[in-house]
């Protein structure tokens, strides 16, 4: 078996089918979000928080299932801290008698279930945060292509941003496709993509940049080959021990930080996908060449004479 630092994985002549594939998964993750929407959670409508303890490790599901046929709607069930612990988050109005309603609800199946607190949960983020997030995130992609295109060019600025996009939409495509609960740890995590991403971007941006400066050929889908290569072991390694500490967390970690972790593992799964046919192969179509950054003869003269 040949070491990864000595394959020759001809990524450039596979572009065309990972585009197809790009932009199904954009498409399924837009029409998901338009249509589904994302299922908020208590940290964006507010509701209500009831803790209960029980005497002994009860069922998460069974205890859903039975508020749900009791009349409850978007209820939310999760340990907090001990097994015996359980957080159950309503998104519905605060009720003085709600906590004490759901632990005789719970009694009834014939567990001890003692009530710890009721309180009502308000919006930790407001409806002018909500409205100015997305604006939030289209100044910090811009200021990511303004600052890969002052490091590399601006043909470099484009696809980078494009691959950001590429990555979150994806990630919010697919909390809106299986309704799972998009809260603040969520956002966290899509914050994480974005730079986890641009860090892998920049790795394959300065091996490209590097290759074309060094490469006495012109032929740029081997050029792009031989420096995506090149990064594939590093790629690999920090992608795959990243994605081995995600999965421990999500099967490991219990269900406060699950939608955390699940986040995370399509953010970085995608992001290294992205890394390589979104903000390395698109530099084809831009027409990305060696005089975009090595200058002519030329020129170089000509910046010659003008000086003094």
């Amino acid at each position: 078996m040949k070491p990864l630092s000595n394959l020759h994985i001809d990524f450039m002549g596979q572009r065309k089918f990972a585009y197809i594939v790009a932009a199904a998964m954009l498409i399924v993750s837009i029409g998901a979000l338009l249509f589904q929407q994302l299922n908020l959670g208590l940290d964006f409508t507010g509701g209500t928080l009831i803790e209960v303890r029980y005497g002994a490790a009860p069922s998460l599901d069974a205890i859903r299932q039975l508020m749900e046929q009791n009349g409850f709607r978007d209820v939310s069930v999760q340990t907090f801290g001990a097994s015996t612990e359980v957080l159950i988050r309503l998104q519905q109005a605060f009720d003085t008698n709600v906590g004490n309603d759901v632990v005789d609800l719970l009694r009834t199946s014939g567990e001890t279930v003692n009530l710890v607190r009721a309180e009502f949960v308000g919006s930790q983020v407001g409806d002018q945060l909500r409205d100015q997030s997305g604006l939030g995130l289209l100044v910090s992609l811009g200021v990511i292509m303004v600052y890969v295109a002052i490091r590399f060019q601006y043909k470099f600025a484009i696809g980078a941003v494009l691959a950001q996009f590429h990555d979150v939409i994806i990630v919010l495509g697919v909390f809106a496709l299986f309704q799972l609960e998009f809260d603040l740890t969520v956002l966290a995590a899509i914050l994480a993509v974005i730079g986890y991403s641009l860090n892998d971007t920049i790795v394959v941006y300065d091996r490209i940049r590097e290759t074309i400066r060094t490469s006495r050929i012109d032929d740029m889908p081997q050029i792009f080959n031989e420096a995506i290569n090149a990064t594939l072991s590093r790629t690999l390694a920090t992608s795959g021990t990243t994605m081995l500490v995600l999965l421990a967390l999500l099967l490991l970690g219990g269900d406060m930080i699950k939608n955390f972790s699940i986040a995370l593992l399509i953010g970085i799964g995608v992001g290294t996908f992205s890394s390589i046919y979104i903000s390395g192969a698109l530099l084809l179509p831009l027409k990305l060449s060696r005089e975009d950054l090595i200058p002519t003869k030329k020129e170089t003269d000509e910046e010659e004479e003008e000086l003094p």
